[in-house]
């Protein structure tokens, strides 16, 4: 892999961040996708606190589109106990397709709303 796909996908993320941020109402949902696994953060970017976090580290071996509905679900779960209603989706410089929009998809279905 050549560097310039990560370059580039740090300028997209730099560009989308200037615009997206958490606050206490409405914290930030920010993915984080690797070849192996995906993540999951809410934060509240005026204080530097993550609230709720899921990953598919500890799951059992499936697919990787259902590994990222699975931690959808999760993230929902999680932001729920903490209370959050509503977020700020943050897809973190990747494109709204495949595993980062199927975990989209299901923390809409778990009762997040953004």
């Amino acid at each position: 892999m050549t560097t310039k796909k990560v370059e580039r996908r740090i300028k997209i993320k730099f560009r989308i961040r200037k615009s997206v941020n958490g606050t206490a109402e409405r914290p930030r949902l920010s993915v984080f996708r690797s070849n192996k696994q995906i993540y999951a953060q809410i934060i509240n970017d005026k204080e530097g606190r993550t609230l709720a976090a899921a990953s598919s580290l500890g799951l059992e071996k499936m697919p990787k589109i259902q590994q990222a509905e699975k931690v959808g679900e999760l993230v929902a779960e999680k932001a729920k106990a903490a209370g959050v209603e509503s977020v700020v989706f943050d897809r973190n410089g990747y494109l709204y397709h495949g595993r980062v929009q199927a975990l989209a998809d299901a923390a809409r279905k778990g009762g997040l709303k953004f």
